[in-house]
């Protein structure tokens, strides 16, 4: 891999030895684990989480963290589990990759896959555009999954948002010609600054599609249906 590869963030330092400040797409939160988070740690966290470390090693090889060679799929927020455990019990034959900046986030996530029966999925807790853009090799994921990302609906937050010209334009070149990238929000704005980007992004196909109907309802979703938010599944194929 690239020895040259940039510092995470939160590892980026001035000139003079300080943080540099960054826009980053979510912010860090708690990180002390109920009980069950503790116990899907404990028993999982050897087996299924990369640590963080691991992807500043010039050597870095994520698939050695499977084991074998097989069609990678990476979600991007993998939340507390919901969808990714349900996921990827459906599709034994992938390799998949949650990024999850929460770690109390992960440690649900494990206790969840582990009883769902699915053994496919490891769980990183850096930085996911950083990853993609760095140890992650471009033409290697066969999907992409995007799902309910953090709006920042404040208008002043908007530079934090995941879906961006920049990223999108990073993120389309890491998909395998014909992988498919897949989201959903229940934010109206969002929606359409999603498919505007996306839209105009050359190496990608696509718009708004009906439900992936594979995507089980997660707690994101419900909170949305009960506020009446439409939920808008946009869905984009690398060329």
């Amino acid at each position: 891999m690239n020895d040259a590869r940039p510092p995470r963030p939160h590892h980026k330092l001035t000139d003079d030895g300080r943080r540099m400040q960054e826009v980053l797409t979510y912010s860090r939160r708690g990180s002390r684990f109920t009980p069950q988070q503790a116990e899907g740690w404990a028993a999982h966290r050897a087996d299924w989480v990369i640590p963080d470390g691991a992807v500043d090693k010039p050597d870095f090889d994520l698939m050695s963290w499977w084991g074998r060679e097989a069609p990678l799929i990476v979600e991007i927020g993998s939340g507390i589990g919901e969808a990714t455990a349900a996921l990827a019990a459906s599709r034994p034959e992938a390799n998949i990759l949650g990024f999850e900046v929460w770690v109390p986030g992960i440690a649900d996530s494990l206790w969840r896959v582990a009883e769902a029966g699915a053994d496919n999925v490891r769980f990183l807790g850096v930085d996911a555009v950083w990853s993609l853009e760095h140890p992650v090799a471009p033409d290697s994921p066969a999907e992409l999954w995007t799902f309910f990302p953090d709006p920042w609906h404040k208008k002043k937050h908007n530079k934090r948002r995941l879906v961006t010209p920049t990223n999108a334009a990073m993120m389309a070149r890491r998909l395998k010609p014909g992988g498919v990238w897949r989201l959903a929000t229940d934010w109206a704005d969002y929606a359409q600054q999603m498919i505007e980007v996306l839209d105009a992004e050359p190496l990608l196909d696509g718009g708004r599609v009906e439900r992936w109907a594979d995507r089980p309802v997660t707690r994101f979703e419900r909170k949305g249906l009960e506020k009446h938010r439409d939920i808008t599944d946009p869905a984009y194929t690398r060329r």
